[in-house]
C-alpha cells in the first residue's frame, strides 16, 4: 500500500483496489479455438478467418488445428471493431509489439482453455486487452494484461458434454442475447432502437434477461465450482 494512505488503511482495506495506469494497445486480442461466430461467417465465404487461410472441410464449431490470435481494431466509444489481419495488426502497432501480444494472448487462452475442459466447459474462444506500463525501475515500457478477462462477455463458453461440430452449441455467454437481438430485428445501425422506433433503445423482455442471467451465473458455477 503507498506511504500516502497507509493511515488510512483500516478504512482502505477490503473496499479498494490499486491500480496502474496503462497505455491501451488499440487490438482486440482475440484468440480462437474453434471455428463458430464472425469466424465461421468469413470461413464459409472464403476459407479464411481474419485473412487467414484454413484446410478446407471444416464445419461449423469444429476445433481448429491450433488456436488463432484473430485481432480486430479497438474502436472509440459508439464505434464498431474491426476485424482485421495479422499483416495488419502489426503494421498498426509494430511488429515486435504484435508478436508479443499474440505468444501472451494464445498463452493464456491455452492455460483457461485446458482448465475448463476439467470443469466440463469448452472455451471457443475469447478476447484480451493489453496495455503498456512504465517499469520505473528500467525506464521501460513493458505489455501487460488489463480489462475484464475470461468472463462470459468477452468469451465462449460450451458444454463439453454436449459438443456436437457441425452445429451452432448451446452456450454459457451473450450469445443468447445476440440471438434474441437478431431475431428481432438488430443489426448495423439500430443500436439505438428497433427500426422506426430509433433512440427509444432496446427493451428486452424479462425472460431475456433472467435467461441471459441464468447463463452466465451457470457458467460461474461451473468454472469455480461455487454457487452464484
Amino acid at each position: 500500500m503507498p506511504l500516502e494512505v497507509r493511515q488510512y488503511k483500516d478504512q482502505l482495506e477490503g473496499r479498494t483496489m490499486l491500480v496502474k495506469r496503462a497505455k491501451v494497445i488499440p487490438l482486440e486480442a482475440i484468440v480462437r479455438g474453434y471455428l463458430t461466430g464472425s469466424g465461421w461467417s468469413e470461413y464459409k465465404k472464403s476459407g479464411t478467418v481474419h485473412g487467414i487461410a484454413l484446410p478446407t472441410g471444416l464445419v461449423e464449431s469444429e476445433k481448429l488445428p491450433e488456436p488463432l490470435f484473430t485481432p480486430s481494431t479497438k474502436a472509440e466509444q459508439g464505434q464498431h471493431d474491426e476485424n482485421i489481419s495479422p499483416e495488419k495488426a502489426a503494421a498498426l502497432i509494430g511488429q515486435d509489439l504484435y508478436n508479443e501480444v499474440s505468444s501472451k494472448a494464445i498463452q493464456l487462452y491455452r492455460e483457461a482453455a485446458d482448465y475448463a475442459l476439467t470443469r466440463g466447459v469448452i472455451l471457443a474462444d475469447t478476447k484480451f486487452e493489453f496495455g503498456l506500463i512504465d517499469n520505473p525501475k528500467t525506464g521501460a515500457q513493458e505489455v501487460m494484461l488489463i480489462d475484464e478477462l475470461l468472463t462470459p462477455d468477452s468469451s465462449r463458453y460450451w458444454p463439453a458434454a454436449s459438443y456436437t461440430p457441425g452445429r451452432s452449441q448451446p452456450s454459457f455467454d451473450k450469445q443468447y442475447l445476440r440471438d434474441w437481438l437478431t431475431a428481432n430485428g438488430f443489426r448495423k445501425g439500430l443500436e439505438n432502437g428497433r427500426e422506426g422506433k430509433e433512440g427509444e433503445g432496446w427493451v428486452m423482455e424479462q425472460g431475456v434477461v433472467e435467461g441471459t442471467r441464468k447463463r452466465y451465473a451457470e457458467a460461474y458455477s461451473l468454472l469455480t465450482g461455487e454457487e452464484f
